[in-house]
């Protein structure tokens, strides 16, 4: 019920790129992330660590993580699934790095965080049709 899942988060300077490593692996506990230099707002080097997770085994081990958020949380992203999701299917959700650090999972609007974006496999590629499969990942 889904086709892939990547993400991408930042490594600015101030942090260590070890603790941002085990903040994504609460996530993806299988992942290699791969690495990508950027130029920060201040001319300052920004590492970017991403990948696709695309084996079922993995994906299913995300959902059994997410499986485990609080149930406020859970209902709260089961009724902002709409909101969170463009017209191709594609769910977007934001993890705050530090709790993650921490072991701790929280959706996040924006800020420091773990942008992941889920290819749900809907057929057609339609929003409702995606949303529809959301549900029931998620909870419905």
């Amino acid at each position: 019920m889904i086709h892939n899942i990547s993400y991408r988060v930042f490594v600015y300077g101030t942090e260590k790129e070890e603790k941002v490593r085990e903040a994504v692996k609460v996530l993806f506990p299988n992942s290699s992330s791969q690495t990508d230099i950027t130029e920060g707002y201040f001319k300052n080097p920004v590492l970017i660590l991403y990948d696709k997770i695309t084996r079922n085994h993995d994906i299913k081990e995300f959902i059994k993580i997410l499986s485990n958020l609080d149930p406020q949380v859970k209902k709260r992203l089961f009724n902002e699934l709409n909101s969170k999701m463009d017209d191709k299917g594609n769910l977007f959700l934001r993890f705050d790095k530090q709790r993650a650090y921490l072991g701790k999972l929280k959706i996040i609007e924006h800020g420091d965080a773990i942008h992941v974006k889920i290819k749900i496999a809907a057929y057609p590629a339609k929003k409702e049709n995606a949303l529809k499969l959301a549900r029931e990942i998620f909870g419905g």
